[in-house]
């Protein structure tokens, strides 16, 4: 199935209720159940209206089955393989067969040395793993590279003060994705547990969890990387993101992509200048589509970098992009790093291309998301697999209908 979207002919002002933060919710979800906290009592809404991410976190959380299947929920697979470590019983964690291709064996081999029992039932070093877990691993120290997936150390963080030892975590290297080690700090520390920077490359985690047995309440965020679809449509719209009234949204959110604000007020000024737009995306990769697609279609040069960690997110995000932007005339270069465009396109205007332009998402919600706003300069675009969006935030389409986005579902 593939949508065709057309766009408005006029903008309407309206309230959008952006879905609740991943981030905060899964780490929240995780930190309760280890608490003995049931997910219905955390979320209080049903399952049903949450987007994929949230929903299987939870669903693995309440269940008890052989055979937990996180389906595309990378946050899923690294929180869940940690829990299910220091969860008595044993269970198959696996997943579509996508994130099974998403590299695991650093996480596992973090886990093996502080005492966690896990077989790879399949490829070495990556899912689906059978997990034989018990309440209380060794812990101690451990040293790992500050490169990998912050979801590596954040999903080792959490379940630190169940350890004997608690754990003291040494980062090597050049740390990526610091602001998501910075929300789970945060939230451990508000549900009792005691963990802080002992220097700049060390955390240390005390043994023993510290959290009141009474049901915890915390604030879950509206999610910042799907307020930047609304940023990128008040840009290409040359609009003020004031136009839509986005709700529960923090401005002093603990999330890294509250930065989303900063670097669209730096791309509004830079519109002025010849120089391309640079910036470095190390602490928020979930906003290089929407930017990569905003300067496109706004005909802004740019040079971004800290990106290595596109190459294994839910597809190659770095040649997803370069693939369906060449469709309409723009020629990205790529390294592991950065993504650069040097202004020129191979079609004068995007106006006359093709109307039948199809893009397509390659299972990835955020190409869905970050292409569909292309309507405003085409006039319309076709978007291959509508319904990934549904990984992260379900009710994005209805809500491009809010303000005037034509919808129309096409074989």
């Amino acid at each position: 199935m593939k949508l065709k979207v057309t766009a408005p002919k006029t903008i309407q002002q309206c309230t959008i209720e952006l879905p609740p933060s991943k981030s905060i919710a899964n780490r929240v979800l995780i930190l309760s159940a280890l608490n003995g906290v049931k997910p219905e009592k955390v979320l209080r809404r049903p399952l049903t209206e949450l987007c994929d991410d949230i929903r299987v976190v939870a669903e693995m959380l309440q269940r008890d089955d052989e055979v937990v299947d996180v389906c595309a929920a990378g946050t899923a697979m690294r929180f869940g393989t940690a829990y299910l470590a220091v969860t008595d019983g044993t269970r198959t964690i696996t997943g579509t067969e996508r994130l099974q291709e998403r590299p695991i064996g650093i996480l596992v081999d973090a886990l093996r040395s502080l005492g966690a029992r896990i077989e790879y039932v399949g490829k070495e070093g990556f899912p689906p793993l059978r997990i034989t877990g018990k309440s209380h691993l060794r812990g101690g120290s451990l040293t790992m590279n500050g490169g990998v997936s912050s979801q590596f150390i954040s999903a080792l963080l959490m379940i630190a003060p169940t350890m004997q030892e608690g754990l003291t975590l040494k980062l090597e290297g050049q740390l990526v994705s610091t602001p998501y080690l910075y929300i789970t700090q945060e939230l451990m520390r508000q549900f009792g547990a005691s963990v802080e920077w002992t220097d700049e490359r060390t955390i240390r985690v005390e043994p023993g969890y510290n959290y009141r047995q009474e049901e915890k309440t915390v604030m879950i965020e509206a999610d910042w990387t799907a307020a930047s679809y609304w940023y990128e449509i008040a840009s290409i719209a040359h609009l003020q993101p004031s136009v839509f009234h986005l709700q529960s949204l923090c401005s002093d959110s603990i999330q890294g992509d509250r930065v989303c604000d900063e670097i669209f007020r730096l791309l509004d000024q830079q519109q002025t200048k010849q120089e391309p737009f640079e910036y470095d995306f190390e602490d928020c990769p979930d906003l290089v589509q929407t930017l990569v697609v905003t300067c496109c279609m706004n005909a802004v040069p740019f040079r971004f970098t800290g990106l290595r960690t596109l190459r294994i997110k839910e597809t190659d995000r770095i040649s997803a992009l370069q693939t369906e932007l060449a469709k309409m005339g723009f020629a990205l270069e790529a390294t592991d790093d950065s993504l650069s465009w040097n202004g020129s396109t191979l079609n004068s205007k995007l106006t006359t291309l093709n109307s039948k332009l199809s893009i397509s998402t390659y299972h990835d919600h955020r190409m869905a998301m970050a292409f569909a706003p292309c309507a405003l300069r085409m006039g319309e675009i076709i978007i291959e697999d509508p319904d990934v969006v549904s990984k992260s935030y379900p009710t994005y389409w209805s809500d491009l209908e809010k303000i005037g986005f034509e919808l129309c579902y096409i074989s």
